[in-house]
């Protein structure tokens, strides 16, 4: 069952790759199965939910949106999916947390009784939580990203001098003491990273900055050395 459960697994990883259909020759020989296997693994995961369109001479295809049925983790998949959670309860800030944990709730909900045991008994744990708090709301930053808004801050440096920016936020990095919003500053017109608990206070304008989060993000990953403002 192990073995079938992983073939499986393997089949639909492989249907994820492909948009458009591809036959059962190419998926046969690309998962290392014989095509009579083949038909009969797609059959199954047809039946467990899977929306897999197509029939054999013509190709298949794996229509988006379709879940993973809870026989698909392995032991190494749910402990990672708990100190994923663990990790961001720790680290995030409470939304985001919540958030975090329900994910692992539902999960857990639809998982066989073994499986649901190894969630509760997981002995992997982070360490304590960080003590920098931010001023800032960071769930609103989230959403400032997401929509891609422009921030006003007013940013405090070590000295504690406090300046007035603008800047495109297109990303958030968690780590292990601070969270690092990823720009691009209008001041220094260059790509900037602030640190949220340096922020005194600041506004999410309804004005969509003026290129794509996607671009930005390509472009800072071109260039990381991009200083922190201190």
């Amino acid at each position: 069952m192990v073995a079938r459960s992983e073939r499986l697994l393997t089949l639909l990883q492989t249907l994820r790759r492909y948009r458009r259909p591809v036959t059962g020759i190419v998926l046969a020989e690309e998962t290392g199965v014989s095509l009579r296997t083949l038909y009969r693994d797609i059959a199954s995961l047809q039946a467990q939910g899977a929306m897999i369109e197509g029939e054999a001479g013509i190709g298949y295809v794996l229509k988006p949106g379709f879940m993973l049925p809870p026989m698909m983790f392995s032991e190494e998949e749910l402990e990672a999916l708990v100190l994923g959670s663990r990790w961001v309860a720790r680290a995030a800030e409470p939304r985001l947390a919540n958030a975090g944990a329900d994910a692992l709730a539902k999960i857990a909900a639809v998982l066989p009784p073994d499986m649901r045991d190894m969630v509760d008994s997981a002995t992997l744990f982070v360490g304590r939580k960080r003590q920098d708090e931010d001023k800032a709301d960071v769930s609103a930053i989230r959403k400032a990203i997401r929509l891609e808004r422009i921030l006003e801050l007013h940013y405090g440096d070590e000295q504690g001098r406090i300046s007035r920016r603008r800047v495109w936020p297109f990303a958030l990095g968690y780590f292990e003491h601070v969270r690092i919003i990823m720009a691009w500053c209008e001041l220094r017109q260059d790509f900037r990273h602030f640190r949220t608990d340096r922020i005194i206070d600041m506004t999410i304008h309804d004005t969509r900055y003026p290129r794509r989060r996607t671009v930005l993000l390509k472009e800072w990953r071109e260039t990381q050395d991009t200083p922190i403002e201190h």
